[in-house]
């Protein structure tokens, strides 16, 4: 009966609003959106850091900017966007990324650079949870929900590594600002498309929003992720402007728990972190997104700095872990059903370490083959781990909390990002300083300077010039090389905790049918005020069925065995 229900909500759905897939097109639009500016960057830093001179610090607030921001602000926004509409925060957050784009394309100053990063990081945080929340929403049905996080997945995997290839482009061809009018267009695209064809969805509307919850929070992760950040880049972990923002973060996100657990109507269920799957799920999100972007800023340096590649060349090379991950994004749904949440994230995060170690044979020549299969294995192993780990998350949160639980899966994505380049950064940097201490023959100013890069390194040669010059030169493309082996073997063991956390996961994929969440209860963009999913709304009387309505029927429940289980699925 419950089946029946289901798929007669459906055929209202497909008469009277837009197809849900097309409106899984254009979140993986807008998600492509913000996807290709978290990478696209890296590829035109040493052109950036040759026209705008920024100071060390400087450079790295402009990679980090970003991440760190969105961040800090997706709970406020992923909750604001249950209250007031997802759609609606997702059409504000467009059009504050394209103006935020302009800004950057144009900057003359590292300050100007920065801010119009962090002001992306504000419209990304806008889209990133509403676009999770509302696919969340569109797709009660955990197999079709599955097969949809498998496109919103790889489309996440092809914005990401699509970057450096559009970003090399640009900066060849153009001058570095390019690499943000990209999003232009593609905003004036999506803008529209949105507002005609996106479904307005709400959750729980009950009580008051809590502002001084949703700032608490955003005060807190920034402080967190500011304190490591510092770390990373080098100083004392002791030190006040590395333990204060890290203390205050902390002691604010305590205080933010205990709010939430009080109030009648949190922001956040804090009982989903009860649940071992959505907690697990969480902390393999941060770990996978560690490894991943912190590998991959460093092969850009690599590929670039030490083998000599433009950076389309840079680009190119990275297209084969975005062809897997593709390849990973779109077999998920079946793996996932085949094998079930436990193994598929576990034997992920293995196979991405075994990728990882083999990666560490890199060296100063190129070895084109070697780096291929590294990164088709990186690929397919951390995509099918994420892909994984969001699928569990946003099953074990029901749709009421969608916008909270997506707002917490994108901050665990870009916490992690932000930490694996403050981390994964600050192991490189450790172990790449110690290699240019005593170069025969190159000052101690100028070893102190090489010291913290391997650009400014090259900057520093040219200026010395004649022996010492290219023995500093020599000596540092060694260090970095030395220092790229340590912080491969530190993620690989990282990763290999994840595949241990991985085993609190479920065995089988759970499918419990949820009649009453379907699509045809959203709001359609060109209809007036419908009811919510979750209820919380009357129901207006055009709404009613003109067959009597059927006595509720409690959700069932079918368990997906794994492959080779012996137990039929029931």
């Amino acid at each position: 009966m419950s089946r029946t229900i289901t798929a007669r909500a459906r055929e209202r759905a497909a008469d009277g609003g837009t197809n849900r897939w097309v409106v899984l097109v254009v979140l993986c639009v807008s998600l492509l959106l913000v996807a290709l500016d978290a990478t696209i960057l890296h590829v035109a830093v040493p052109s950036l850091t040759e026209d705008l001179r920024p100071s060390s610090t400087a450079l790295l607030w402009i990679v980090d900017a970003y991440p760190l921001v969105c961040a800090s602000l997706l709970i406020l926004f992923g909750t604001l966007g249950d209250r007031v509409g997802r759609r609606r925060v997702l059409l504000l957050g467009y059009a504050l990324f394209g103006v935020a784009s302009a800004i950057a394309a144009l900057a003359t100053e590292p300050g100007v650079l920065i801010a119009a990063r962090a002001l992306l990081g504000v419209g990304g945080a806008m889209i990133m949870p509403a676009t999770l929340s509302i696919l969340r929403t569109v797709f009660p049905d955990r197999r079709e929900r599955a097969t949809a996080i498998g496109v919103w997945t790889a489309t996440a995997a092809i914005g990401a590594a699509t970057g450096p290839v559009l970003g090399g482009f640009l900066v060849e061809n153009y001058w570095w600002g390019s690499v943000f009018l990209i999003n232009i267009p593609l905003m004036a695209l999506i803008l529209p498309l949105g507002r005609r064809l996106l479904p307005e969805s709400r959750g729980d509307s009950d009580g008051p929003w809590d502002v001084l919850g949703a700032l608490m929070a955003a005060a807190g992760v920034l402080g967190c992720v500011l304190g490591v950040k510092r770390a990373g880049a080098g100083e004392p972990l002791l030190a006040l402007p590395t333990a204060g923002p890290l203390l205050v973060g902390a002691a604010l996100l305590v205080l933010f728990v205990r709010r939430q657990k009080r109030r009648p109507h949190p922001l956040i269920d804090m009982r989903l972190f009860s649940r071992a799957a959505f907690t697990t799920s969480v902390g393999c999100i941060v770990i996978g997104m560690l490894a991943l972007v912190g590998l991959e800023l460093i092969a850009v340096q690599y590929l670039q700095l030490v083998l000599g590649l433009s950076p389309l060349e840079t680009g190119l090379r990275l297209l084969p872990l975005t062809f897997a991950a593709m390849a990973a994004g779109a077999t998920g749904s079946y793996t996932l059903r085949r094998i079930g949440p436990r193994r598929m994230v576990g034997w992920g995060f293995v196979l991405t370490a075994g990728a990882v170690l083999l990666l560490t044979f890199m060296g100063q020549h190129d070895r084109p083959l070697l780096l291929t299969v590294g990164f088709v294995l990186l690929g397919f192993g951390l995509q099918t781990t994420l892909f994984s780990a969001y699928e569990s998350m946003l099953s074990e949160a029901p749709q009421r909390s969608a916008g909270g639980a997506a707002a917490i899966g994108e901050t665990s994505y870009q916490l992690g990002a932000g930490m694996g380049i403050a981390l994964l950064g600050s192991v490189m940097n450790a172990a790449y300083a110690p290699g240019l201490a005593s170069v025969p023959g190159v000052p101690t100013e100028a070893s102190s300077a090489a010291s913290n890069s391997l650009g400014e390194a090259y900057k520093v040669a040219d200026q010395l010039g004649g022996t010492a010059g290219a023995a500093l030169h020599q000596a540092a493309r060694h260090a970095f090389v030395d220092g790229l082996h340590v912080t491969l073997c530190v993620s690989a063991v990282l990763l290999l905790v994840g595949a241990l956390m991985a085993r609190r996961l479920p065995r089988v994929m759970e499918c419990p049918a949820e009649p009453e969440e379907s699509y045809a209860s959203y709001e359609s963009p060109e209809a007036g005020e419908l009811p919510a999913v979750d209820g919380s709304h009357e129901a207006n009387p055009s709404d009613v069925p003109d067959k009597p309505a059927e006595p509720r029927v409690p959700a069932t429940r079918e368990a997906i065995e794994p492959a080779g289980s012996g137990r039929p699925a029931h």
